[in-house]
């Protein structure tokens, strides 16, 4: 089994193309991935880019999808630790790449930029990784 740590982009891309993750793989992600997919889909219904009920689907198919949601003291620590490190003044994306060191094999973000910048410190693999 492989344990990919995927991010909101990922996963409202999983949810909005209803890609089935292949049963090899385990999907992880930190607590605020329930927060962040909320915050994205309500922010694209505000602008008008998605109808509402288009919105409340897709975070239903999120909720649906097995996602192991991680949050403790210790993924806390490492974030604070890694944001230090990469001059980041905001924890989030910090909490994906320490979720990624502590337990998985790979980060998966659809972030070309955010891929970069942690390149060398996780290993990255893309979303059609998920497929196979």
């Amino acid at each position: 089994m492989t344990r990919f740590v995927v991010d909101a982009g990922v996963v409202l891309h999983l949810a909005s193309e209803e890609i089935d993750v292949a049963e090899k793989h385990e999907l992880l992600a930190p607590t605020l991935l329930r927060s962040q997919t909320l915050s994205v889909v309500h922010e694209a219904v505000a602008r008008g880019e998605l109808p509402a009920e288009v919105g409340r689907e897709r975070l239903r198919r999120v909720g649906r999808m097995r996602i192991r949601l991680l949050g403790d003291a210790v993924l806390r620590r490492r974030a604070w630790e890694i944001a230090d490190q990469l001059g980041w003044d905001s924890t989030y994306d910090a909490e994906y790449i320490a979720l990624t060191q502590l337990q998985a094999d790979a980060f998966v973000t659809l972030d070309a930029k955010l891929a970069r910048k942690v390149k060398g410190i996780v290993e990255t693999a893309s979303i059609d990784t998920l497929r196979g």
